[in-house]
């Protein structure tokens, strides 16, 4: 299990969680109980607004713990003090298309791996170190962060279009009863609340999840793109399917799966240098 202790990272995780839980108090409070007591419906919405959240928690806690690909380390220490003489970066400066050496962590690091500030280690196909999830982006882990963006999205979604309709229902029932309607005024007060977290997140996570389906179809992480941009070079890879890339990270399962937190596509990987290493 991997969590970091980094304050902002521990902050983002409450914030979302507490963005979560009102958002389930003023859609069961203040939309179901309020316009589908006794209505069959109202269970029904109850029920797939909690599955969503379910599948938002999860998935964020499967961002949050999974090991994202870090490299591990050597148990017996490697000399690597011509490097350093040569200069600080010397093979830092590759296409991130062969074996590399990271001068912080002081070990050999497989293609398209990249150092992360925070983690304090080297990640496979790191994309980026996310403060919302406290954990980088990466090989092991990108399937789970794809689903919390997604769930996400469908939660701001759906509560965005029951609010809207619980409102339409309201101002139905109380045109011939003013003091009806501000007897609600709490209501509407979560019920704007509510808007405005679901239009302000929703949009986020849409424009995350739309920039990451991009990054897996354009066969490069955030890193690489920022790195490619700098040096105005990328390496030639051979084109794959979209379909292949896919599989790379969501795995090669059923299509149906991909939107289950299961186990990572890969499994632990290993293919690392010949020699001992250690997590």
């Amino acid at each position: 299990m991997v969590f970091h202790k980094d304050p902002c990272g521990v902050f983002c995780i409450l914030f979302t969680y507490a963005l979560v839980a009102y958002a389930d108090y003023v859609i069961i409070q203040h939309v179901i109980l309020t316009t589908l007591t006794g209505s069959i419906w109202g269970a029904v919405h109850c029920v797939l607004f909690n599955t969503i959240i379910f599948g938002v928690l999860y998935s964020h806690a499967r961002t949050v713990f999974s090991d994202p690909g870090i490299v591990p380390l050597p148990i017996m220490g490697l000399d690597f003090s011509d490097l350093h003489v040569q200069g600080k970066g010397h093979m830092d400066q590759s296409n991130g298309e062969d074996w590399t050496v990271c001068q912080r962590c002081e070990t050999y690091r497989p293609p398209r791996a990249h150092h992360c500030k925070i983690c304090r280690r080297c990640v496979r196909r790191m994309d980026h170190h996310c403060p919302w999830v406290n954990n980088c982006i990466g090989e092991m882990n990108q399937k789970y962060f794809i689903q919390f963006l997604f769930y996400t999205a469908l939660l701001c979604i759906y509560a965005l279009i029951l609010n809207i309709s619980g409102w339409m229902w309201m101002f139905g029932n109380a045109r011939s009863s003013n003091a009806d309607l501000l007897s609600r005024k709490s209501t509407v007060a979560h019920g704007i609340g509510l808007c405005i977290e679901s239009i302000l997140f929703g949009l986020f996570v849409i424009v995350m999840l739309f920039d990451q389906i991009s990054s897996i179809f354009g066969d490069e992480t955030g890193v690489e793109y920022t790195i490619h941009r700098s040096r105005k070079t990328r390496p030639p890879r051979p084109r794959k399917p979209r379909m292949a890339l896919l599989r790379e990270v969501f795995g090669y399962g059923p299509v149906y799966t991909w939107l289950m937190p299961c186990s990572a596509p890969g499994g632990t990987v290993r293919s690392l240098v010949p020699g001992s290493y250690d997590v």
